[in-house]
C-alpha cells in the first residue's frame, strides 16, 4: 500500500470522527461548557482556608485546572469508546478489517479524533473558567503537553474498553463508576497535602492525581507532587496502552463479533 493511499485512509478515519462529534456539537461540546459553568456557580461561595493561605489563591482559581482536565478526560474517552462501539454494533467496523490500512493507522486515527475533541472541549471550558475566575498560563509547554498526553491516554482507554465490551452498558460503566470517582479523588477540589499520610499514599496510586497536578502546575505554578515524575508516569501509560491496543487489533479482538 502506497503512502498516498495510507494517508487517504488515515485522513478518512480522522475526518469521520470529527464530523461525527461536530454534527451533534450541543451534546459533545456545549454540554461540557454548561456543566463546568454549573460547577463554578455552585462553588462560587465556597472556600478552603488552607489552600487560600498556602497558595495565595481563591478556591475557584485552585479548582479551575481540575475542572478543565475533568472535561477533557471524559470527552476524550467518550469520543473513541462510543464511536468504536457503534461501528462494532452496526458491523461497519468490518469495512476497516478488509481494508489494507495498517492497524496502527486505524488506532492512531481514532485516537487523533479523541484528542481533537478533547482539545476543543478544553478550549471551550477554559473560556468558561475565565468568565468566573482569574486564571493564568504560566508554563505553556507543560500545559500543551499534558493536555495532548491526557487526551491521548483516555482516548486509548476508550478504544480498549470499546474493543473488550460485550454490551453498551460496559461503555457507560467506566465513566460512571471509574473515571468520575477517580477524578473527584484526584485532587480537583482539595490538596492531597490536606490528607493523612495513609490517604496520601492511597491517593498516589490514582493516575489522575498526577495529571491534574501537572496541569495545575502549568497554569498556576503549584503542585502537590513532582512534575517530572508525573510526566514520566503519564507518558509511560500512553505508550503501554498504545501497544496493548495495537496487540488487541492485531489479534482481531472485538473486530469480528
Amino acid at each position: 500500500m502506497t503512502f498516498k493511499k495510507m494517508y487517504i485512509g488515515f485522513k478518512t478515519i480522522v475526518m469521520d470522527e470529527m464530523k461525527r462529534f461536530l454534527r451533534i456539537w450541543p451534546q459533545t461540546l456545549l454540554s461540557s461548557a454548561i456543566t463546568t459553568a454549573l460547577y463554578f456557580v455552585i462553588f462560587s461561595n465556597s472556600n478552603n482556608p488552607l489552600i487560600e493561605k498556602t497558595y495565595n489563591l481563591s478556591f475557584l482559581e485552585y479548582i479551575a485546572p481540575g475542572l478543565i482536565m475533568m472535561a477533557i478526560i471524559i470527552n476524550s474517552y467518550g469520543n473513541v469508546s462510543f464511536s468504536l462501539w457503534s461501528h462494532r454494533y452496526q458491523h461497519s467496523i468490518q469495512e476497516l478489517i478488509v481494508s489494507p490500512i495498517p492497524n496502527y493507522l486505524i488506532l492512531i486515527g481514532y485516537i487523533l479524533g479523541g484528542i481533537i475533541r478533547g482539545l476543543l472541549v478544553g478550549v471551550i471550558v477554559t473560556a468558561v473558567a475565565i468568565c468566573f475566575t482569574n486564571i493564568s498560563f504560566q508554563h505553556l509547554g507543560i500545559i500543551a503537553s499534558i493536555i495532548v498526553l491526557t487526551a491521548a491516554l483516555f482516548s486509548l482507554a476508550g478504544f480498549t474498553v470499546a474493543l473488550l465490551a460485550d454490551k453498551f452498558d460496559d461503555i457507560i460503566f467506566v465513566p460512571t463508576f471509574i473515571l468520575t470517582p477517580l477524578t473527584y479523588l484526584g485532587g480537583v477540589f482539595y490538596s492531597v497535602n490536606q490528607l493523612s499520610t495513609v490517604w496520601q499514599s492511597i491517593s498516589k496510586a490514582n493516575p489522575i492525581l498526577y495529571i491534574i497536578n501537572t496541569f495545575r502546575y502549568g497554569m498556576l505554578g503549584i503542585s502537590d507532587i513532582d512534575i517530572h515524575q508525573s510526566m514520566i508516569i503519564v507518558i509511560t501509560m500512553v505508550v503501554l496502552l498504545f501497544f496493548a491496543n495495537l496487540y488487541l487489533l492485531n489479534r482481531g479482538v472485538g473486530m469480528t463479533d
